[in-house]
């Protein structure tokens, strides 16, 4: 098998998942990053269900990728607390926590969110 970027990356997630799983209390909060923009689930594993979804493609233009991820954290944890979403766990899909990932999850942290 070589050794590429993406097969790495799926690799890890599989470690990841393996050990996160998400509930309707505790949703599972799964982050993919793409080259131009960040897509964010909250997840409920037991019935396989999408509690809540939103892009960096929706917030506002003019702004570096990494102002639209922490906005985006703070945008989503505002409509997971008006779902009565507390607590939370992190996903980061495999893709190093730092940078834009980071980013994202300070603002759901300041949004009110708990990991």
């Amino acid at each position: 098998m070589t050794n590429t970027k993406i097969e790495k990356r799926k690799r890890i997630h599989k470690k990841i998942r393996a050990k996160i799983s998400g509930t309707k209390d505790k949703p599972r909060v799964s982050v993919y990053k793409s080259n131009r923009d960040l897509m964010v689930q909250f997840i409920d594993d037991v019935v396989g269900k999408t509690l809540l979804s939103a892009s960096s493609s929706q917030i506002k233009k003019g702004k570096t990728k990494m102002e639209k991820s922490k906005e985006l954290g703070i945008y989503l944890a505002k409509e997971a607390i008006g779902k009565n979403i507390k607590k939370i766990s992190f996903d980061r899909g495999g893709f190093i926590y730092t940078g834009r990932v980071a980013a994202l999850a300070e603002g759901l942290r300041e949004g009110g969110l708990e990991f």
